[in-house]
Order: structure tokens, then C-alpha cells, then sequence
């Protein structure tokens, strides 16, 4: 059997529309998992079709009939009920950078940007002065950056301490970082409605929760009432951490995913620089 350029070409076609599909899908996912109410969304949906099979397993034929109106009606319905979170998933597909990171920062370059910004936490919750820190990941912040005022500096513990010292104009926003930079500050960023928030928490923390449910990025708070740190992260709020909590846990979600095999050798590396400098 004689293969032609023409078959060898109609396979190279397909094999690149195959390719382009999963790229779809696997973006669309990625952003999913990133937003928790499209998690929820999408769950929702699953046991709906799952529903929808077992009735008709059983012969259950008035709920496989109202299911059956739910699944050919639902998507007009979702589409008008979650609107905003549909437009979200969309801007943040626009807004993700495909290759990841815009900087694998080296363990050097981490260790130092973490030992910066527990060195300004821990003045800040002493000085029970107020501030929002946001750590870019793989979903660009882009969209707030340009709404905010540019900076483009090294970052240091004195400057995010000047950023966020009451009589600073900038110092009600958030600062956000990219790679081992303090890109802008004075950002302002979605509040969260999640009805598990305590209602005694301000509107840092909920601008926090807020955009760690739409994108991957870290968002430090320290409280100006009470001096206590929070991390949202993956749409959860961890309240009231200690400085070691912060450092391990930046330290880790920090460090390339490429990296993950050698978790537990690189942390204990990480935590003799960290007492080097600390010395």
C-alpha cells in the first residue's frame, strides 16, 4: 500500500484538529477549576445529565420528563442566570497566559521575594496597618493593572510598607506583584458574595476571596482593626495565620509545578536560606 503526500497531509490535519479541540477543552477546564462558581455550575450540570440517565434506567417517566425539559431548556436559562460568571471564564481565557508565568523565578529569587514580604507582613500586623497584597500566577491580572497606578519596581519590605502607610494615597487598594516586581498599586479588584465570609470581615478580605474564586493569583490581608494575616487562595480564605504559616505556604504554592518531585528536598533548602538571612 503506497502512502501519498495527500494522505500523509489529511493525517497531519486531522491530528492538528484533535490537538486543537483538547487545547480548547483543557483551557476551558483549567479556568473552571480556577472559578469556584463555575465549579459549581459544572458539578450542578453533571448530576443533572447523571440524573436524567438513572430515571431513565429505572423507567422513572415524570421526573425523566421534567429532566428532559430542564436539560433542553437549561442552557438558555444558564446562560441568562450566570451571566457574569460566563463572562468571567471568557475574559479570563482572553487574559491567560499560555505558556504559565511570565518568570520561573529561580530558589534564590523566591526565597529572597518571600523573606521581603514577611518582613513587611509582620510590620504591617504590627503596626495594625492595612494592605492587600496580590501575587500573580498563571491567569494574567492584566485587566486591573491597567485600571491601577504603575509602578515597576524591585520589590522590597520598605516599599510595600511606604505603599500601604496611611498617608499614601495608594494605600486603600491592593499592590500587585509579578515574578520578583511590584508591577502597580491601587487596584481594585471584585468583592466576594460568598455567604460563609464572616460579615465582621472587611472589604479587603472580601476583595481578596473575591479574586482568589476568579483566578489562581495569591492575595495576602493584613487587618487594619485587628493586625491579623489572611491568605485567599483557590476560593478559600485561610484567616489568622502566623508568620511561619505565610512563609511555608508561599514557599510552596511559589514553586514551579516542574519542581513538584522534589517538594520536600527544595523546601528544606529553602528554610536554611531562609534562617541564613533571618541570622
Amino acid at each position: 500500500m503506497t502512502i501519498t503526500v495527500t494522505d500523509v497531509l489529511s493525517i497531519i490535519r486531522k491530528i492538528a484538529d484533535i490537538s486543537l479541540v483538547w487545547l480548547i477543552f483543557y483551557f476551558i477546564l483549567k479556568n473552571i477549576r480556577n472559578n469556584v462558581k463555575l465549579s459549581l455550575l459544572l458539578k450542578g450540570v453533571i448530576f443533572i445529565i447523571i440524573l436524567k440517565l438513572i430515571s431513565q434506567w429505572l423507567g422513572f417517566v415524570t421526573i425523566g420528563l421534567l429532566l428532559e425539559y430542564i436539560i433542553q431548556w437549561g442552557p438558555v436559562a444558564l446562560i441568562i442566570i450566570f451571566q457574569p460568571e460566563i463572562r468571567t471564564i471568557l475574559e479570563q481565557l482572553g487574559r491567560s497566559q499560555l505558556l504559565g508565568r511570565h518568570k520561573i523565578l529561580t530558589v534564590d529569587e523566591r526565597e529572597r521575594m518571600v523573606y521581603e514580604m514577611v518582613n513587611a507582613i509582620d510590620y504591617l500586623r504590627k503596626e495594625r496597618i492595612g494592605a492587600l497584597i496580590v501575587i500573580e500566577r498563571d491567569i494574567s491580572l492584566g485587566n486591573y493593572i491597567d485600571k491601577a497606578k504603575k509602578i515597576y519596581a524591585d520589590l522590597s519590605s520598605d516599599l510595600l510598607i511606604a505603599l500601604f502607610y496611611e498617608g499614601n494615597p495608594l494605600h486603600d487598594g491592593g499592590v500587585i506583584i509579578q515574578g520578583d516586581r511590584i508591577t502597580c498599586a491601587g487596584a481594585v479588584f471584585p468583592t466576594s458574595s460568598s455567604p460563609k465570609l464572616n460579615r465582621r470581615l472587611g472589604t479587603r478580605h472580601r476583595a481578596a476571596l473575591g479574586l482568589a474564586e476568579e483566578t489562581d493569583a495569591i492575595c495576602i490581608v493584613v487587618s487594619e482593626e485587628t493586625g491579623r494575616v489572611s491568605i485567599a487562595l483557590k476560593g478559600e480564605l485561610l484567616y489568622n495565620l502566623n508568620l511561619d504559616d505565610v512563609r511555608m505556604l508561599l514557599i510552596d504554592e511559589l514553586r514551579p509545578k516542574q519542581d513538584a518531585e522534589f517538594d520536600e528536598e527544595e523546601i528544606i533548602d529553602e528554610e536554611e536560606i531562609y534562617e541564613e538571612n533571618n541570622e
